[in-house]
């Protein structure tokens, strides 16, 4: 057949030369093609699973009480660890009472929250190592160590199944309180009832002779007005904490606390297991002994604490120094050093420590010296 007027046959050589020259452009764009699918494929389950969290976060006890500024603070501390991809939303109100908060976190009705493994006797018992007397003076220190010891020994017993822990902790040294009169013995406790959180500080009361009501903290305030406690074992922080001022008008201050509790800061692990790993891996860091430290951080006396306290020990010298006019006077100055030296010693509490039966800060009798 011959080809028209207008066709054009080039040589086998020409074709063959024009072949390659395109095949050497176009051999770079596919590969570069290539690679662009390649990249995008594996981007994209990394893109699905880096999507915004949003924990929602529950605490039983009042927003200005310092263990939910605490959980507050750590949720910030993870927004922008996270660049707002983890965030926080408090919601209205506790989705369970103090007790229950644990399995609420852990069926979904919250995804983070905090509370007293001592709230459900029984239920984790290895926990009760970090409530023992005389464990320290301040909640800062106590709480680093019972996570070091957590995460050494106790986490893998796996206790807490179903949750994400992020850290535990524990209050400050835990002390005697009532409203109605000084406990300088153990004879002095007759016929007063205590509220007590459960696990240790029970058995504790119990031993010491005390009548104990098993309740949580949050209640300490409505008891006391209902009548149904005359007192409660508590740290001094929860004085202020809990607005007991006008409840509470007697402390005995044990050095190193009578008693402590532990407490655990929880997710849920569903709602763990959605965050991405690299967000996972910036909670990390901000978890364990970082949190600990945050929650033990938090208690502290507060300054109408202080104030009652210094009051009630200028009243307790001035009582003493009334009674020493009234004595030789040799023996007065002897009587007043030893006063003075049984006060003697600032303890973390806010309170000082002296012999048993020694009036101190604020209506407060410090046991040992």
């Amino acid at each position: 057949m011959r080809p028209s007027a207008m066709s054009v046959v080039l040589p086998s050589a020409a074709f063959s030369t024009a072949a390659r020259a395109i095949a050497r452009i176009a051999a770079p764009l596919a590969a570069a093609c290539l690679a662009w699918l390649v990249a995008i494929g594996a981007a994209w389950p990394l893109a699905a699973i880096a999507q915004p969290v949003t924990l929602q976060t529950s605490s039983w006890l009042p927003a200005s009480h310092p263990l939910s500024q605490s959980q507050a603070k750590w949720c910030q501390e993870v927004e922008q660890a996270t660049h707002s991809r983890v965030r926080c939303s408090p919601l209205p109100g506790p989705v369970s009472p103090p007790p229950g908060t644990f399995d609420a976190v852990r069926d979904g009705l919250a995804d983070l929250s905090f509370s007293v493994h001592g709230y459900t006797p029984g239920r984790y018992p290895i926990t009760q190592i970090a409530e023992l007397p005389f464990a320290g003076n301040t909640a800062e220190a106590a709480s680093l160590a019972y996570q070091r010891i957590f995460a050494r020994h106790l986490a893998a017993l796996n206790d807490h199944r179903g949750l994400k822990v992020i850290a535990v902790f524990t209050h400050g040294p835990g002390q005697i309180c009532n409203a109605r009169r000084p406990v300088a013995s153990l004879a002095d406790m007759a016929g007063l009832r205590f509220r007590v959180d459960g696990g240790t500080v029970s058995d504790i009361g119990k031993a010491i002779g005390a009548t104990v009501v098993m309740k949580p903290a949050s209640e300490t305030l409505e008891l006391l007005g209902a009548g149904a406690i005359d007192g409660t074992f508590s740290p001094a922080e929860s004085i202020s904490s809990l607005r007991l001022e006008k409840a509470i008008h007697h402390c005995t201050i044990v050095p190193g606390g009578l008693y402590n509790t532990s407490f655990a800061f929880v997710m849920n692990q569903a709602a763990w297991e959605r965050i991405s790993k690299t967000d996972q891996d910036a909670i990390e860091r901000l978890s364990g002994e970082h949190a600990a430290m945050l929650f033990g951080r938090a208690p502290g006396p507060g300054r109408s604490t202080r104030r009652r306290a210094d009051a009630g020990e200028r009243r307790a010298h001035d009582r003493r120094r009334q009674g020493l006019r009234r004595r030789d006077p040799r023996a007065r100055g002897a009587a007043r050093a030893q006063v003075d030296r049984r006060c003697e010693g600032a303890r973390a509490a806010g309170s000082r420590a002296g012999a048993p039966g020694v009036p101190c800060r604020g209506g407060a009798i410090a046991l040992g010296g």
